[in-house]
């Protein structure tokens, strides 16, 4: 196999060479590091890159490895490199959150999904891009450079876990950790080409840190195929001790729905989300092509979709509110986040809104006693050039946002599980994907189902250009 191979080789079959001893940790951690130092610089998917500890780590796994008689004892990750989100703690490591002035704040502890990821025997290979406290859907800061699209360099990989998803489409690492409080996991994943996972509320801690913005975020995987994304929420997952929610684990481990055979699904599909009716051609076309794969295969399909139009007002004050709950002063803020913060959403009317957006999700959670998947676009429309938006004003660019991002944000006020799969590439290459939802706690019948649909869409996404050389 030779290394371009190599690169792009999903985890799993990675972890299998690894324990085969067919190759390294070592030399697996060297390649990606390798390609990193090649392709970094343009995609800007890494703020940092933990060089030196990742090859100390990767030489002592070799080491270890050589010495276990019996490799099918090691982690499920044995030696595998990945990366950890600018939003996410990591020991001896930056933790900038997107601000440029906090590059150097290096963190003296793990993130609970830092610790599992470690425990699962993965090499961290440093802290991927993220949009300034990630609020925006496209990851462009201030004071570093953009992050961008490997499959063509003037388009966003999204945001808020932008860089994560353009370090797993560009084969710079082959699964990440990526976070979703508003579609900053599913909307990078449709923008690159990949698999993302929104778990449901609960599922993945977030010690050991609390939630400020009731629930609406949650950690989650970015990976090439369904059966990495779902190893790796199988190791994200479970309880911390403190953690204001929580879930029991499912009967099946998350990778075992991949091979799982369930009955029948009833099916409900929308091509937009509705009060918001203006999706692009090609999403709409993704959409209605996915809901005909699903009813070959032998699910029930049925058009119909609740309104997200209760919600528009009270998730966007609850998701302003994290600005000013970050405390940091105006002078280091974007324009558009400094904006945000002038709004001065009190208390008050913060509690106003949870208590709406609660209301509206009880609603929301009720549509899926009539069905047991309801199949969305993942955005309104294709990814945005980078700095396509610079030039709006901060109320323009949120109408932007709102009327792109649509379909996402529901589901993290619901706190339902939701994830995104590739379905189709459009005229300039870039990837279309679409949005599964599933009933509360129910990730394996989502998983089941992406599974169904990797294997018959007969969807070659070959690897991006930019990095086909």
């Amino acid at each position: 196999m030779n290394s371009l191979d190599l690169a792009f080789t999903p985890a799993l079959d990675l972890a299998q060479l690894i324990r085969d001893r067919t190759i390294s940790p070592l030399e697996l951690t060297q390649l990606y590091l390798e390609r990193i130092e090649k392709y970094n610089p343009q995609l800007g998917s890494f703020f940092f890159v933990a060089a030196e500890t990742a090859l100390q780590e990767a030489k002592e796994k070799t080491e270890q490895l050589m010495n276990t008689s019996d490799p099918s004892i090691l982690p499920p990750f044995f030696g595998v490199p990945t990366a950890i989100k600018d939003l996410n703690a990591v020991a001896g490591m930056p933790l900038s959150y997107g601000v440029a002035v906090l590059k150097d704040n290096i963190t003296n502890y793990d993130d609970g999904v830092t610790t599992r990821m470690k425990a699962a025997g993965f090499i961290i290979l440093g802290k991927t891009a993220t949009s300034q406290l990630g609020s925006f859907p496209y990851t462009e800061p201030p004071g570093f450079s953009p992050a961008r699209n490997p499959w063509h360099l003037d388009y966003t990989p999204g945001g808020s876990s932008g860089g994560a998803a353009a370090a797993v489409a560009a084969g710079l690492c082959p699964v990440a950790q990526g976070s979703d409080g508003g579609g900053s996991v599913r909307g990078p994943a449709a923008c690159c080409g990949l698999v993302g996972i929104k778990p449901t509320r609960g599922r993945i801690s977030n010690a050991p840190v609390g939630d400020y913005q009731s629930g609406i975020s949650s950690n989650g995987p970015l990976a090439r195929t369904v059966a990495d994304a779902a190893a790796l929420l199988d190791v994200m997952s479970g309880y911390i001790p403190g953690d204001p929610y929580w879930l029991p684990s499912p009967e099946i481990s998350f990778l075992d729905a991949t091979k799982q055979l369930f009955s029948s699904l009833k099916i409900a599909f929308c091509d937009h989300i509705p009060p918001f009716t203006d999706s692009e051609t090609i999403v709409k076309e993704t959409v209605d092509k996915t809901a005909k794969l699903l009813e070959s295969l032998g699910h029930s399909l049925e058009m119909k979709c609740p309104s997200v139009e209760s919600l528009i007002e009270p998730f966007t004050k609850v998701w302003q509110s994290g600005i000013g709950a970050s405390g940091l002063p105006s002078t280091v803020l974007s324009p558009m986040n400094n904006w945000f913060k002038e709004q001065g959403v009190s208390a008050g009317e913060y509690l106003q809104a949870v208590h709406q957006m609660q209301i509206f999700s009880r609603q929301l959670v009720a549509f899926f006693e009539q069905f047991d998947v309801l199949l969305l676009p993942v955005y309104l429309h294709q990814p945005i050039k980078v700095g396509q938006w610079a030039h709006l004003s901060p109320q323009e660019t949120l109408e932007k946002m709102i009327n792109w991002v649509a379909p996402c944000p529901a589901f993290n006020a619901s706190g339902l599980p939701a994830m995104t799969l590739p379905m189709a590439q459009d005229e300039k290459g870039l990837p279309v994907g679409i949005q599964l939802v599933g009933k509360p706690a129910d990730e394996l019948t989502l998983i089941y189902l992406a599974s169904q649909l990797e294997k018959v869409n007969n969807l070659s996404l070959s690897i991006p250009y930019f990095v086909n050389y």
